[in-house]
């Protein structure tokens, strides 16, 4: 049994990794300043919710094996520093799996968007034909308790993001995986608070690809011309697959794969998530999955949480909840629903949360995003613009950045909601993208409008 400690151990992967460890059999101990919904309660649940918020540098004695160290804690916080004076081992939470993974196969998903969709299915794929496996995901996904698993399996397959390491390291965390194989997906300008320059957050996914081994394999999207670009430069001398969108069409509101074998019906759709799917049917057939066994699973795989997440439906329409945020992730979200469903109208409410897509200067990246929707909405909550030092901006600056001369801005839940529940929902889809929740919108009188 070994013994960890984390720092900053509210955050939704750095609790999911605790409680993987504490599965495991390891003794896990951990502090941070805040705790919310759900992690409280399953940290509380597991024995190691912390008894008091705060920094404890008491905790942190020569007998841990290591500390765990989260995003959000500060480079000054005592605890991190007491181990550092005592000289006991720190890892970022990448660098604690690769520690953990090292004698595994270890297949990485990057990508600005679609890594958690196209790990979900790989995921879902492994976990139908019983092959033993861990794993790294950012989102809870249906049919697993946690987002992390450690064991001695042969195989992890990890959800890698761009975004920064620790406080100690400002690289992207996905460096620190050194996989055997990755699968790059997208690459759309995100993270502008990190990466104000968009050819200094290209060159990650390139010096990505280079880290390949030659026993290693490419998959990359090469619908994607960045993507395309960056896997036609790289210098690695593994192999190379490029993949596109599964062929497909839709009937009836339905999305059909093609095969070889006809038709098979699934459940998600659009062009990104076909193209999603046929990723992670590359990545699975590195690991020994056939066709014949990916089609037999895939219609049982009902797709990841927050992303085209039906919250309610009936006959003539449907809300969806989306954990959309960033521009590509927002286009490709409202075509992929417009695409769909044709003949329904099409209502589209985004909240702008994150730190890019509360920036003006960002703005026009959002152009077209929301041009297939028939009515377009931004939420903005002041007090989050407020956190992040950044100008409200007004409906004309939206409207002008998003080239959407009709779009509506609300800037107060109730409002929002009000004019949600007044709406006639016949012949016509709800979908809510956020990475936020509006709020604290509640949802259950809008679910009620669609029963």
């Amino acid at each position: 049994m070994k013994k960890y400690h984390f720092i900053a151990v509210g955050g939704a992967v750095m609790h999911n990794l605790a409680l993987a460890l504490v599965k495991k059999g390891d003794h896990v101990t951990g502090s941070d300043d805040e705790i919310y919904e759900p992690s409280r309660t399953r940290l509380a649940k597991a024995g190691i919710l912390p008894a008091e918020y705060g920094w404890f540098p008491e905790k942190i004695t020569s007998a841990l094996d290591g500390i765990i160290l989260g995003m959000h804690a500060r480079i000054d916080n005592p605890e991190l520093i007491k181990a550092q004076e005592l000289g006991i081992p720190v890892y970022s939470f990448p660098e604690f799996i690769y520690n953990q993974s090292q004698d595994k196969k270890r297949v990485v998903i990057a990508g600005s968007h679609g890594k958690t969709s196209i790990t979900a299915i790989i995921l879902h794929v492994l976990k139908d034909l019983n092959i033993d496996f861990d794993y790294l995901v950012g989102a809870q996904i249906e049919g697993f308790d946690l987002m992390v698993k450690l064991s001695d399996a042969p195989v992890i397959v990890i959800e890698g993001d761009e975004y920064l390491t620790s406080p100690l390291d400002r690289r992207p965390k996905f460096f620190h995986y050194h996989h055997d194989i990755v699968l790059v997906s997208g690459i759309a300008w995100d993270h502008f608070n990190v990466f104000p320059d968009f050819n200094v957050y290209k060159d990650q996914f390139l010096k990505l690809m280079n880290q390949t081994p030659p026993t290693g394999e490419l998959i990359y999207c090469e619908v994607d011309p960045l993507v395309k670009e960056a896997a036609e430069k790289s210098s690695m001398s593994g192999r190379k697959t490029p993949y596109q969108a599964h062929p497909a069409e839709v009937m009836h509101g339905k999305t059909f794969l093609k095969t070889d074998k006809g038709l098979v019906q699934i459940g998600i759709f659009g062009d990104h998530n076909l193209q999603n799917l046929q990723g992670a049917m590359e990545v699975c057939r590195v690991l020994g999955v056939t066709k014949r066994q990916f089609y037999e699973s895939i219609p049982k795989f009902k797709g990841a949480a927050k992303r085209q997440e039906i919250l309610a439906e009936n006959e003539s329409g449907i809300l969806f909840r989306d954990f959309a945020h960033a521009p590509s992730k927002l286009k490709a979200t409202v075509n992929a629903v417009k695409n769909q469903f044709p003949d329904r109208r099409l209502i589209a409410v985004q909240e702008l949360h994150t730190y890019s897509s509360l920036n003006k200067e960002f703005l026009p990246n959002y152009a077209d995003c929301m041009k297939e929707t028939d009515v377009a909405i931004i939420y903005l909550n002041p007090h989050a613009a407020a956190l992040k030092k950044l100008e409200l901006m007004d409906q004309d600056t939206l409207r002008e950045g998003f080239k959407r001369p009709d779009l509506m801005l609300f800037t107060e839940s109730q409002a929002l909601k009000d004019y949600l529940l007044a709406q006639n929902y016949s012949n016509t889809n709800l979908l809510l993208m956020s990475s936020g929740n509006y709020d604290n919108l509640d949802l259950e009188p809008l679910k009620a409008k669609f029963n």
